[in-house]
């Protein structure tokens, strides 16, 4: 017989409980490792899911630079393009091209009476004038005429000979006298008012780098060194400096302003600023237009040509400022103070549209061209507005087209605003915020923008300012330039100094002698006869 076995139930109880202990303990830690993993897992598809917003942004955004570096620079309708279905673009009836359209009437000749004439005679031959069998002389019966115009560049060197006299009595007095110096704009300078006025009209007007200046004077007979063109330049500036002052003081008088502002280089290093990049503001009313060169794009340098307290939360009473822009920070800034009213412009509203249709072609492209259209029909209702006298029958159909038009945008702008899949998808800034919508500016929302586009040609060909000097220079004589006669921009419309235009003859003797009047807040030194700016000790008193 084998032998009973002997059970000890508490010794075996406790190494089945030991063995359970250890496998609950194992659980336990698998399932932290689950949670961890999990956590991961949820921390790693959020990161998946933030990538590909950041893969989408940056597509987004090579998109919209490759557009804006290789597409097209007009933003006018043209040839169709992919996911646009409009035949001719954004233009009425769909013409594509540009100029005379076949069937239309011309614009017919020039008129060039104005142009100083000189009559030259060409006559036939004496032989040919009579008769080679009876040689009976031929009847005049008039002419038959034609015209050129020819173009002639005259450098003139005058020669000032001051006429002296010598007293031949004995009389007391004065031994000889001699006639007064000719007026120079600069003292003892080498250049007329005339030549100082053209130079200045070449390079910040018209955009030529200097030493192209000095081989078209070349060209046309003249030698002169460059170095002595960027004197007379700099000699230019104090003459120039209480013209931009006055103008830039009357436009801050103007309820209605339109501004931009363009990156400028100047090759200077200054304290507190890194790098060369400065900014070339202009601000635009319906008589001035003022450049100012400032080291900034914040708003205070908006604020400080605008006459604006940014301390203050509403202009003074009684004023209301209407600001026609972009949608830069600084403007947007300034919108937020109290008579400041904004008008942003259609022409940058519809970019973001089209970069985002750009960016999104499947999923954003029927939008897009939705978009596009709504705002060209509204630019052509404003177009047949702006046709009509107001009064009339078809002012009022006009008024009433304009309405209708920019009522369907609101209306879409509405329904859209709350369209879940719209505000999940990066619209590139195309938002549907009744702010970006209120008041945009339509008629003249390039006003600014096109005044900048002579100064980007100047930079572009000499390359921003070689120095400070220079760069403050640019500012103010673009002020005082007419670069706009169309718009009567500069000092061409403005009522402080109306006629005086860089490209008139009378701007010569009268503007820019020693002898002319001193501009107010300005003192003439009498040695020299250079302007300066009044000390307070030598600033006039209001009598008590």
């Amino acid at each position: 017989m084998f032998p009973v076995p002997v059970i000890d139930e508490d010794a075996d109880a406790g190494y089945w409980r030991a063995r359970a202990g250890r496998a609950e303990a194992r659980v336990a830690e698998l399932e932290a490792a689950t949670a961890a993993l999990r956590a991961d897992k949820a921390g790693l598809t959020a990161r998946v899911a933030e990538l590909a917003g950041q893969v989408a942004g940056l597509q987004e955004s090579v998109t919209t630079l490759s557009g804006l570096l290789f597409g097209s620079s007009s933003e006018k309708g043209g040839s169709p393009s992919p996911g646009n279905g409009r035949a001719g673009g954004d233009r009425p009836g769909g013409a594509g091209k540009r100029g005379q359209r076949p069937g239309r009437p011309g614009h017919g000749r020039r008129d060039r009476s104005h142009l100083e004439t000189e009559e030259r005679f060409i006559d036939v031959d004496a032989g040919q004038r009579r008769c080679a069998e009876c040689g009976e002389p031929f009847e005049f019966l008039g002419t038959e005429d034609s015209e050129q115009v020819d173009w002639q560049v005259k450098i003139t060197r005058i020669v000032w000979r001051r006429r002296r006299y010598r007293r031949r009595c004995s009389h007391p007095g004065p031994a000889t006298v001699c006639a007064p110096p000719a007026a120079r704009p600069v003292p003892q300078g080498l250049f007329t008012a005339g030549f100082l006025a053209r130079l200045a009209y070449e390079k910040h007007v018209l955009g030529r780098p200097v030493h192209r200046i000095v081989q078209a004077l070349a060209a046309d007979g003249f030698d002169v060194a460059a170095d002595t063109l960027c004197g007379a330049l700099k000699q230019v500036a104090p003459l120039i400096a209480p013209w931009a002052e006055a103008i830039a003081a009357h436009g801050r008088q103007a309820g209605h302003v339109h501004a931009d502002e363009t990156s400028w280089q100047v090759f200077e290093d200054i304290e507190d600023k890194d790098g060369h990049q400065w900014w070339l503001w202009v601000f635009v009313t319906d008589s001035t237009t003022v450049f100012v060169m400032d080291t900034s794009r914040s708003a205070g340098v908006a604020a400080g040509q605008l006459g604006i307290d940014r301390e203050q939360t509403a202009l003074e009473a009684g004023r209301r400022l209407v600001i026609s822009s972009d949608f830069h920070k600084a403007y947007q800034s300034l919108a937020r103070i109290d008579g400041v009213d904004p008008l942003w412009c259609w022409a940058h509203i519809r970019r973001y549209f089209l970069r985002a249709g750009a960016a999104h072609p499947e999923a954003l492209g029927d939008w897009c061209d939705a978009w596009t259209e709504r705002i060209a029909v509204l630019y052509r209702a404003h177009h047949a507005l702006a046709a009509t006298a107001p009064g009339t029958d078809a002012h009022e159909r006009a008024q009433g087209r304009w309405q209708r038009a920019f009522a369907d945008i609101d209306a879409h702008r509405i329904l859209q605003a709350s369209d879940a899949n719209l505000k999940g998808a990066n619209l590139g800034g195309a938002n549907l915020t009744r702010a970006n919508f209120t008041g945009a500016d339509l008629g003249d929302a390039n006003i600014a923008h096109t005044s900048l586009r002579g100064a980007n040609l100047s930079g572009a060909n000499f390359t921003g300012g070689a120095n400070l000097t220079d760069a403050n220079l640019t500012g103010a004589n673009l002020t005082g330039a007419d670069l706009d006669d169309d718009a009567n921009a500069g000092v061409t419309g403005g009522t402080i100094l109306t006629g005086a235009r860089f490209d008139d003859a009378d701007l010569s003797l009268a503007r820019w002698s020693a002898n002319a009047p001193v501009p107010e807040g300005w003192t003439r030194d009498p040695e020299s006869g250079q302007l300066e700016r009044a000390s307070p000790e030598s600033a006039p008193t209001e009598a008590n």
